[in-house]
């Protein structure tokens, strides 16, 4: 097929670019989407704008162009230019600077602030509730170790259900505002987690706050001996102290701390000591300002620091890259004394440690944060349907909602993944499930107990025979979050699945395309996508709709609130027929997924994205694109385990760095 194409013509990109791109794209002045590519026509060298160039490759990739109507692209011909876009963007990174990413100075999160106290305290209790927790463990199920979730387990949630069952906290301690997910992104991500000097004095009084907290004590902190107990007969104090402090301010800073910081600490705390206190309550007091001190609130790459080999820096950089990824917290001793003698960016000591940290129940932590962000849960609590027309949505006062059910499904499944280490593609179509009997009976289903909510639900796994159910897409949370309260969103649902499965958000729409009119003031006898026809006619939304129906309107068999229907309340049938990349048609949602899985390495592909993207706290590049398409390569041979997928995204260039020649200058008194 490759030698038909070359003998129709001599393939070139800019030869492509004449046949295909440049009628809308710099012909006669004709430019849409600001992309000029007449320049590329003439000799220009492509390879000097990896951006433009990586986009294009996407586009095309995808079968987003040419646009409908245009001259398409053989698919023969498309698989030469992708391939031909994907050499000339590995040779316009490679053997650059443009390679060294540099990662962003971070804070940390709310959520990983909480996790790295309790872990340097061993605390019995949180340190403040955290509602973007969205499902707690109430039966201890979670047990990595056993590579086995249970048959059974009991959950609840906070932001959905009722308050009940908080977990035990400090007293007093109250914690700074949550932070904010980005846009097609993470809470980690730098450019929003900045530190304003209210927050950096926010940051101050919760630190007094959390060793002045009458739970600050004996029985719920579990290094207290080795930090804040009294100092014993016969010893010498000065010399208790300097041993305190090194390993307190090694574990909080992440690495060993260079004579001159340590210097500060330490006299601060022998001057205290001089005036009369007693050694627990001056670490109580050194304990506050490390954690107010920016080397312990920012998350940085050492990179550029003096006073360290650099096969050092750059392991400790990995020890806390790889530590905040996978438990949300500072790195333990163990994964910082093999930084330290600079083995952890080893194949076969990664894999160790990476082995280690999965088996580890800080691993929840882990659960806790990247699938609702990765597949936007958070959406989910502003999800009301109307009352009136889904009145069996809502049970017991104040109105909850069966929101709480649909939530823990997805999150259970990932889990599971996680756990039993599976294939990834079992987060598209699975044969087995979590229900609750609120659940089951939502679905159609026999409840078979008792109705479970609003504080705790207890979840069962079962078998799904009917492939219509099982896997993310077509959970009820997904599908009621991406409708309105009267109908669905067939658009916002199509974004959903661009974003969260392919990794290919689509832009935000242009300011002056009106909205679709409101379901009342339609043709009643007009099915959705009649009514979007309107929309797919104009020019500007016509590439956006392209793209998006296909993946909307496969799901529009799921009503506004996850059930299944076969007609519309005006007895028209429902039509989810279409095709996925212009390559994989269906008629239905058993269809669809097929066809995703046809492109199972675009998915992979995907998700391994947004794993980076968590990861390293910033958005991608063109640079990373091909640290992708190895980590696809790699796991396509282990039955793409989400654990090898994991493996595979710590042992890229991006993640391994070094990723940033960069050091972080601190004046402060600590």
């Amino acid at each position: 097929m490759s030698q038909s194409v070359l003998a129709k013509k001599e393939f070139s990109i800019e030869g492509s670019f004449e046949s295909y791109c440049i009628e809308c794209h710099g012909m006669k002045g004709k430019v849409k989407g600001e992309v000029n590519l007449i320049s590329f026509t003439e000799g220009k060298d492509l390879k000097g704008d990896p951006e433009l160039l990586q986009t294009i490759m996407e586009v095309i990739d995808f079968g987003e162009m040419p646009p409908e109507g245009n001259q398409p692209i053989d698919n023969t011909e498309r698989k030469m230019i992708v391939a031909e876009l994907k050499k000339l963007l590995a040779e316009s990174v490679s053997g650059s600077e443009k390679d060294l990413v540099k990662a962003p100075i971070r804070r940390m999160t709310r959520f990983q602030y909480a996790n790295a106290v309790k872990d340097l305290l061993e605390l019995k209790v949180e340190v403040f509730p955290l509602p973007e927790k969205m499902m707690r463990d109430r039966s201890g199920y979670f047990k990595p170790a056993s590579g086995k979730m249970p048959a059974k387990m009991m959950v609840s949630s906070r932001p959905l259900g009722k308050s009940g069952l908080i977990e035990p906290r400090m007293d007093g301690v109250a914690p700074f505002p949550q932070d904010l997910r980005a846009e097609n992104g993470y809470d980690t991500q730098g450019d929003h987690l900045s530190l304003s000097p209210l927050l950096m004095e926010d940051f101050f009084r919760l630190s007094q706050s959390i060793v002045k907290s009458p739970s600050f004590n004996p029985k719920n902190v579990g290094v207290w001996t080795q930090y804040f107990e009294k100092s014993k007969r016969g010893i010498n104090q000065m010399d208790e102290l300097k041993s305190r402090l090194q390993h307190l301010l090694k574990r909080a800073f992440r690495a060993p701390v260079d004579d001159k910081t340590f210097s500060k600490y330490y006299s601060f705390a022998e001057q205290e000591m001089n005036q009369g206190m007693g050694m627990g309550d001056v670490m109580k007091d050194v304990f506050s300002a490390i954690l107010a001190s920016p080397r312990f609130l920012y998350l940085y790459d050492r990179g550029g620091e003096e006073g360290r080999e650099p096969e050092s820096r750059q392991n400790l950089d990995l020890a806390s890259r790889l530590s905040f990824f996978l438990w949300g917290s500072v790195p333990d001793d163990q994964l910082l004394d093999v930084a330290m003698e600079a083995t952890l960016s080893q194949d076969e000591q990664l894999t160790k440690q990476v082995d280690r940290m999965l088996t580890d129940e800080k691993l929840k932590r882990f659960c806790d944060s990247f699938p609702t962000q990765w597949l936007q849960l958070d959406r989910i609590i502003s999800a009301v349907p109307d009352e009136k027309k889904y009145r069996d949505f809502y049970y017991g006062p104040p109105l909850y909602r069966t929101t709480m059910d649909m939530m823990m499904e997805p999150l259970l499944l990932f889990e599971t993944v996680l756990i039993e280490d599976r294939s990834v593609l079992e987060l598209i179509d699975s044969n087995y499930t979590f229900r609750s009997a609120r659940l089951s009976k939502w679905y159609g289903d026999a409840p078979n107990g008792k109705l479970g909510g609003p504080v705790t639900i207890r979840f069962t796994r079962q078998s799904v025979k009917d492939r219509r159910h099982g896997g993310l897409i077509t959970n009820g949370a997904v599908m009621t979050m991406t409708s309105g309260p009267l109908e669905t969103k067939p658009i916002t649902r199509g974004a959903w699945v661009a974003g969260v499965i392919f990794n290919s958000p689509p832009p935000p729409p242009p300011a002056e395309v009106p909205p679709l009119p409101e379901e009342k003031e339609v043709d009643d006898s007009l099915t959705l996508r009649e009514r979007f026809a309107d929309h797919r006619e104009r020019a500007d939304c016509a590439g956006c709709h392209e793209k998006l129906d296909p993946l909307g309107f496969a799901l529009e068999n799921f009503d506004p609130v996850g059930r299944w229907r076969e007609k519309y309340h005006n007895g028209r049938e429902v039509d989810a027929s279409g095709t996925l990349f212009r390559s994989h048609k269906f008629s239905n949602i058993i269809e669809f997924k097929d066809a995703i899985l046809k492109e199972k390495n675009r998915f992979v592909r995907g998700l391994a994205g947004h794993l980076l993207a968590f990861g390293l706290g910033r958005e991608l590049n063109p640079s990373d694109s091909l640290a992708l398409d190895e980590i696809v390569e790699s796991v396509e041979g282990e039955n793409y385990s989400m654990k090898s997928l994991i493996h595979a995204v710590v042992k890229s260039k991006p993640f391994r760095g070094p990723s940033v020649k960069l050091a972080l200058t601190i004046k402060s008194k600590f």
